[in-house]
């Protein structure tokens, strides 16, 4: 019997967080997954929309380095903000932005909104790109509310503000396993490794 090849998958995130979440997915199909370069360009996100920035994201590094690329556009839709801070939301603060400049901006914004006015949603846009091939996209979107102040330690980004009602907990609050049942990117992740496994299964 020959050796399963190893997939070599690179993605194009420095962000610590999403390669572990990312690379616990891939796992189980037996792809290598490692971080871009430090020396990797900056890949400049000027779509207006999450698949739009996944997917120039996905092929710039896949072109670069001639092998499968993976990348995500994640952002927050809060109702109250007309959807915003959406595509932006990893500078919603600015250009120099944080992970605790963007909650305090976001806490700001949403001073003096009613309990029942806090809707919002996590949407993610998984992207894969592969030398001679069709980019492979896929999605995945999760409901909650934005709490008054942030709670938990785990995640990253906007969880601790993002309160899942299903848990009565927020996304900083939930295990990394709990997370990858539910998240947005979980299930885009999710929904990525099944087109994979019947891409496999068609070629068997």
């Amino acid at each position: 019997m020959s050796e399963r090849i190893v997939n070599k998958l690179l993605l194009a995130t420095r962000n610590q967080g999403k390669v572990r979440e990312i690379a616990s997915f891939f796992a189980e199909l037996g792809w290598h997954v490692e971080p871009v370069p430090a020396d990797a360009p900056e890949v400049v996100e000027d779509r207006d929309t999450f698949a739009g920035n996944a997917m120039k994201k996905a092929e710039e590094i896949s072109a670069l380095y001639h092998c499968p690329a993976l990348a995500d556009d994640s952002g927050l839709e809060v109702d109250a903000l007309d959807g915003r801070p959406g595509v932006y939301s990893a500078r919603f603060s600015g250009e120099d932005a944080t992970d605790e400049s963007n909650n305090l901006k976001l806490l700001q914004e949403m001073q003096g909104v009613g309990e029942s006015e806090r809707g919002a949603r996590f949407v993610s846009a998984i992207a894969l790109a592969r030398p001679g091939q069709e980019t492979l996209v896929s999605f995945g979107t999760v409901e909650g509310r934005v709490l008054t102040e942030p709670r938990g330690e785990d995640g990253f980004g906007y969880d601790p503000l993002f309160y899942l009602p299903s848990q009565g907990q927020t996304l900083a609050e939930i295990t990394l396993q709990e997370k990858n049942a539910i998240s947005h990117r979980a299930k885009a992740l999710r929904a990525m490794v099944d087109m994979l496994k019947s891409e496999e299964d068609s070629q068997a």
